[in-house]
């Protein structure tokens, strides 16, 4: 069946392909293989489009699974979302890396500390000691919203920074969430919420603090309530609710999709579209 992969009858190839795409990605090998010994540019072309479709099966078959599990970690969901532009990541790489990080600032924490005192410390470990920096959002740069090129490259844009912000605030215990705000990615120092999982309905009040992932930066309610009446910005019942992992890598699938608003590359931008609709409650 592989050696049909080149068939010139369409109607030949596309049976090939949907009977080789049901064995799943245990056959990518064997696909590999034969890219690797056939020279003709439209075979490899075909073998590529094959692999890619295995790679997006297993994918979604794993977020799926991610999602429905009882806790889904930010960490685990950030590095299967990665898995679509990196299929062979190096899972192990990133955790040790991960728990590098989160050793290095639990050892400055201690129990006396305030909440903004122990984001001073967080910040001053994250940024200054470990010199993680932020970076604008840049659409022509894939890799800067994925969690493994972050770690690489101590570089991200608001939103892979503030997931790995996040991350590292989950196995910490510090309560910091990212909060719905129109146009902005921004986290919040939340105590307490209620049982809706609302700081407040609607309010600013029950915030200690905003802190903006691409440097750390704090603002007080009052600098988000100034930023909404200067924007123009009426909130909606959905205001500061903080998102749940789901939603987070849900927001990263279509941030990461508009990477790929070409001609050349729209599948990928619908494919990642259909992924973030999947993490949707």
């Amino acid at each position: 069946m592989l050696n049909l992969i080149d068939d010139p009858d369409e109607e030949v190839y596309q049976s090939v392909y949907h009977k080789l795409s049901s064995f799943g990605k245990e056959i990518i090998p064997n696909l590999e293989q034969l890219w690797e010994k056939d020279p003709s540019e439209h075979t490899q072309s075909r073998i590529e489009s094959l692999i890619h479709k295995l790679h997006f099966q297993d994918l979604t078959k794993e977020l799926e699974r991610w999602k429905n599990e009882e806790s889904h970690s930010l960490l685990s969901g950030a590095i299967i979302a990665a898995k679509y532009h990196y299929p062979d990541i190096q899972t192990h790489t990133i955790l040790q890396q991960i728990e590098k990080l989160r050793r290095n600032i639990w050892l400055e924490l201690n129990m006396h500390l305030t909440s903004m005192e122990r984001i001073h410390v967080f910040n001053s470990i994250f940024y200054h000691y470990c010199q993680h920096i932020g970076v604008p959002v840049d659409y022509s740069m894939p890799e800067q919203f994925l969690i493994n090129k972050t770690l690489d490259s101590k570089t991200g844009n608001s939103v892979s920074n503030g997931i790995l912000y996040l991350i590292l605030c989950q196995l910490l215990d510090i309560p910091v969430f990212a909060v719905r705000i129109p146009n902005q990615f921004i986290l919040a120092y939340i105590d307490h919420l209620d049982h809706e999982h609302k700081p407040g309905v609607g309010s600013l009040s029950a915030i200690g603090f905003f802190i903006d992932p691409l440097s750390g930066q704090l603002y007080s309610p009052l600098d988000v309530q100034h930023y909404l009446h200067k924007n123009e910005i009426v909130p909606d019942d959905d205001f500061l609710k903080p998102l749940t992992n789901p939603e987070l890598i849900g927001h990263l699938l279509n941030e990461l999709g508009k990477c790929f608003e070409n001609d050349q590359n729209m599948y990928k931008m619908e494919e990642l579209q259909e992924l973030a609709k999947k993490m949707e409650s």
